[in-house]
């Protein structure tokens, strides 16, 4: 009875907690915030203060004076600073306003990778705990993209997704309201601008940073290039190593195509392997209805098309992929005390 009472007050909220990017859902609301997963932290005599959050955070990327260092809380899709991860919740949750009638009354339903481990798996539930929530759920990425997407997962059929992310790529197999097959790769938008930056290092001797990287990727990345595009260029500016003065060079798409192979052939091998270890009755469920793109990195160009000719099997981008997850999870808040659908869910 009391449980009841308490659930009347209570708030529920969907938390997409992602390498680059955090959004945060609120049913009859939807989608109320989606900013980057930066923290400014302010190095003092007393210990470490927090300086900004979120765009503010990003914006002090690459351009902190000394005593002030702009970081990303997550790696890899998991949490690498407990600490920062927890203000960043609680700094995030107040911008979306969400606020609770009773005292630390909220459930919150929060992502994770498919291979997070146990201690990560409680690293995010200190982490949510630490900013106010008394009920925590955690969905894997792929299963909520899945939903996210549209896919029939309540059906005797298998529906396949592919979640290209920033720090993990999450592939599913799912029927049933279960999944047949789960894998998470550390290959993401992070690995390939990681690339770009030592490629454009060591053939130019022009040192970038990061969030350059990532408009490189976002302005001319492809997938595959056709002979029209591979003459398209754009002007990086960053500092040249040997005489460390600003300098400007040109690189191509057909170059940045090239950079772009590796992270993309282990992504396209992870689908193969899959495609192998499922039921044969899945596969063909699979060849009918085509695999479905979703994550911020499946808008790079020419993405599915190059997938499609790897693997065989038609690729469906997803409409608004870079929303997918936090969309399912939205979905999924609706399905919290429903004991038909705790297959959706991760208990660990």
């Amino acid at each position: 009875m009391l449980k009841r009472l308490l659930n009347l007050f209570s708030v529920d909220v969907a938390i997409d907690l992602g390498t680059a990017n955090t959004a945060i859902f609120v049913p009859k609301r939807g989608v109320v915030l989606q900013q980057p997963t930066v923290v400014a932290i302010r190095h003092g005599e007393h210990g470490r203060s927090v300086a900004a959050v979120g765009n503010d955070a990003k914006d002090m990327l690459g351009r902190t004076p000394i005593g002030l260092n702009a970081i990303r809380p997550l790696k890899d899709g998991v949490i690498a600073d407990l600490e920062m991860t927890e203000v960043l919740l609680q700094y995030f949750l107040r911008q979306a306003n969400v606020k609770t009638q009773v005292k630390k009354n909220m459930r919150v339903l929060v992502s994770v990778p498919a291979k997070a481990t146990l201690l990560e798996h409680r690293a995010v539930r200190e982490a949510v705990d630490g900013a106010g929530a008394n009920d925590i759920r955690l969905i894997h990425q792929a299963m909520a993209a899945a939903i996210g997407a549209g896919l029939p997962i309540d059906q005797a059929c298998g529906s396949m997704v592919v979640n290209i992310g920033a720090g993990t790529t999450e592939i599913a197999v799912i029927s049933l309201l279960g999944s047949v097959y789960t894998d998470s790769l550390r290959v993401g938008g992070d690995m390939m601008n990681e690339r770009i930056t030592t490629y454009i290092r060591r053939k130019y001797g022009c040192l970038i940073g990061e969030a350059t990287a990532e408009h490189i990727k976002q302005e001319i990345g492809m997938a595959l290039v056709n002979p029209e595009q591979q003459q398209n260029t754009m002007e990086v500016r960053g500092r040249h190593l040997s005489a460390g003065v600003p300098t400007a060079i040109k690189v191509s798409a057909a170059e940045i195509a090239e950079v772009l192979q590796e992270p993309l052939r282990n992504i396209i091998n992870a689908i193969k392997n899959a495609l192998e270890d499922m039921p044969a009755e899945l596969s063909g469920d699979i060849a009918e209805r085509g695999i479905v793109l979703t994550g911020g990195v499946a808008k790079l160009a020419q993405i599915d098309k190059l997938f499609s000719q790897e693997v065989g099997l038609p690729m469906i981008l997803a409409e608004e992929p870079e929303s997918c997850v936090i969309r399912g999870m939205g979905q999924a808040l609706a399905f919290l005390d429903n004991p038909a659908y705790d297959s959706l869910f991760v208990y660990s």
